[in-house]
């Protein structure tokens, strides 16, 4: 059994046998970018632990007390740690309530479980505080931390935890999955795999919502109309982004997110790769745009924004690191 999960079997696997074998680790870590099924395949877990009535051994009913509410997050002796927003940061207060409950013996389950999610947003404090946690496990507690990669976290706190590196889903299985879930059909489900690049969680909320996608199309116009566009238009454009007060750098995260997407598939069309494009509805632009960017400015744009994205999670002002983009931007000559 899969846990009902789009793909990562060998993950559930090695999960379900720690279970079977009663060799649970004190802390597990699942890395991935955003999308890949970090959450559901912690939550999975947790009920695999906790089932009161598991069909076999590494298994869940689904619908015993503790599967359902450890499903919601609502568990007595789930505890859910998380910064306040995504992009926002976990502050070490919160650690700190963390490990009060976590002294307690569990309410109903047999362990307690804490579900540590997008930990590379926790500061240094608040991983320093977790290392004690990590130290000296409580008996029948399990840590379960979530975070796009190993690389934002300190090396002690990944050194002391058993890392689950999830990969992204093969595009011909989440389409399959798409369509045998009734999520999509034909070339809907096909495309929602490709752009979804391999990630059941993107796949899925492009299914369910129609403005997602519209917002999706909607900056990939952007960029486009961009690249023939003047400094002064580019400017304001950045310009225009900045007045809805309050979001500025959530919304130029998820801009970034699709525009790398587009430059990627520009990269991969200039280098003649064999690896399937992620926007095959814009297949005719990118292919366009690769013939006159050329692999090395392509190459060179798709570093400014993953550059971009780093000055993000650093804190720079999000409206300079725009339009710092917008000068890295190439130029597209409309000729007559």
């Amino acid at each position: 059994m899969n846990w009902d999960l789009i793909g990562h079997a060998w993950a559930v696997d090695l999960l379900q046998e720690h279970i079977r074998r009663g060799q649970l680790r004190h802390a597990y870590l699942l890395t991935g970018p955003r999308g890949l099924g970090r959450r559901t395949l912690a939550l999975a877990f947790a009920k695999a632990i906790t089932c009161s009535q598991p069909p076999a051994p590494g298994e869940f009913c689904g619908s015993c007390r503790n599967c359902i509410h450890i499903g919601r997050m609502e568990h007595p002796d789930l505890a859910v740690i998380q910064a306040e927003q995504e992009g926002g940061v976990l502050k070490v207060e919160n650690i700190r309530e963390l490990q009060h409950s976590l002294a307690l013996t569990p309410y109903e389950a047999s362990h307690r479980i804490a579900l540590l999610l997008r930990f590379h947003e926790a500061n240094p404090s608040a991983q320093n505080a977790l290392l004690k946690t990590l130290e000296e496990p409580a008996p029948q507690v399990v840590l379960i931390l979530t975070a796009d990669s190993v690389e934002n976290l300190l090396p002690t706190i990944v050194s002391r935890c058993e890392v689950l590196r999830l990969r992204a889903v093969p595009v011909y299985d989440l389409e399959k999955a798409l369509v045998e879930r009734g999520k999509a059909a034909g070339e809907q489900a096909r495309l929602f795999a490709h752009v979804a690049s391999g990630r059941p969680g993107i796949a899925y909320t492009l299914s369910g919502n129609s403005d997602g996608l519209k917002l999706r199309n909607q900056r990939l116009e952007d960029i486009y109309r961009l690249l023939a566009a003047s400094r002064t238009e580019r400017f304001t454009y950045v310009d225009h982004l900045f007045k809805d007060r309050g979001k500025e750098r959530e919304t130029v995260r998820g801009i970034l997110l699709t525009w790398l997407s587009y430059w990627r598939d520009v990269l991969l069309q200039s280098a003649e790769a064999s690896a399937p494009l992620e926007n095959l509805d814009w297949a005719e632009r990118i292919r366009s745009t690769s013939e006159w960017v050329g692999l090395s400015r392509a190459r060179q744009f798709v570093a400014s924004i993953q550059r971009t994205q780093v000055c993000l999670d650093e804190n720079v002002n999000a409206r300079l690191a725009l339009e710092v983009l917008m000068l890295d931007l190439p130029f597209q000559e409309v000729r007559s």
